[in-house]
């Protein structure tokens, strides 16, 4: 039985002997019929100690026990502090984080661990923006498994300023990648439209009908078995660089949905692909003025990235 649950005891009246158990449910709890039979399914009903069908009938004087497992919403803010993450900048309009690997940005059906939102709120900042109570002031994602930096915005003007200069493309978005082999050229623009892969929902792909997408990179590092990329980005679709750098025979490093190498991934102790989130630039939505924030490398990306350099 669920531990979030709503326990309820009540002898049965004379009034309802000899109805059915999931009847008696729908009168003396205010239940659907459909529900009180769900529940009895589920196990979550007992009369005098014992398991019932929902068509055995109830005496009265019966003791009927049922717990009612609280319904959680997917979409609910659940305040939570999150650790490691960390808060690079903090005024009234914005708040700048480094993003750990394993947080989501927000909750989703299909996501039950810790979301940025939910950690803002349990640390006490207040976010008063438009939009679906999850997503205020989120004018920007990372993936769960991309570390970095990203930007939230706590007042309404901070939200629509960032919302449209992300829109607008005036935001400097550069991202670092451990890429795979070495791409020729060394560096370039690639030039692809990006939808939902025909094949699996929770991936996407390159596709002739998909939504146009620019990545622009250059190679900071070469090595034997990989190259670090400094990566621009002029759109900011679903998995953009972790696509693209696929499409061009070159995934990230640990990148294993995207066809990554499992060998090279564990010789390097990686467990998610090599993509962070380095700089982030835009004008500043109350003064106007250009700010840029940075992030370092995480552990699990400076380990893997110092194996990659020593590998002759």
């Amino acid at each position: 039985m669920s531990d979030h649950a709503d326990h309820r005891v009540l002898t049965v009246p004379e009034g309802l002997a000899g109805e059915r158990v999931d009847a008696a449910m729908a009168r003396l709890f205010g239940l659907s019929r459909t529900r009180a039979a769900d529940l009895i399914a589920a196990g979550n009903v007992e009369v005098d100690g014992a398991a019932v069908a929902k068509s055995d009938r109830v005496l009265p004087g019966a003791v009927l026990d049922v717990r009612i497992p609280v319904e959680v919403d997917p979409l609910e803010v659940v305040p939570e502090v999150v650790e490691g993450i960390r808060i690079i900048h903090d005024d009234d309009a914005i708040v700048v984080i480094d993003k750990p690997v394993g947080v989501a940005v927000h909750p989703s059906p299909g996501w039950s661990g810790p979301t940025v939102v939910g950690h803002l709120a349990g640390a006490g900042f207040r976010i008063s923006t438009s939009g679906a109570s999850e997503r205020q002031g989120i004018v920007q994602r990372l993936d769960v498994g991309t570390s970095g930096v990203m930007v939230i915005c706590k007042s309404e003007h901070a939200y629509s300023v960032l919302k449209n200069a992300f829109r607008h493309r005036t935001v400097d978005k550069v991202y670092h990648a451990l890429v795979q082999g070495h791409p020729d050229p060394l560096e370039g623009t690639i030039d692809a439209p990006i939808g939902r892969h025909p094949k699996s929902d929770w991936k996407f792909a390159v596709m002739a009908d998909g939504r146009h997408s620019v990545t622009h990179y250059e190679t900071l590092e070469a090595h034997r078995f990989a190259s670090l990329l400094e990566v621009h980005l002029e759109t900011g679709r679903t998995h953009q660089i972790r696509v693209h750098m696929a499409a061009l025979k070159h995934p990230c490093v640990g990148d294993l949905t995207y066809g990554a190498d499992p060998s090279l991934a564990k010789r390097v102790g990686l467990e998610r692909q090599w993509l962070h989130a380095m700089r982030l630039g835009f004008e500043h939505p109350d003064t106007g003025e250009y700010v840029e924030y940075e992030s370092e490398y995480p552990e699990d990306l400076a380990h893997a990235l110092e194996v990659v350099r020593d590998a002759h």
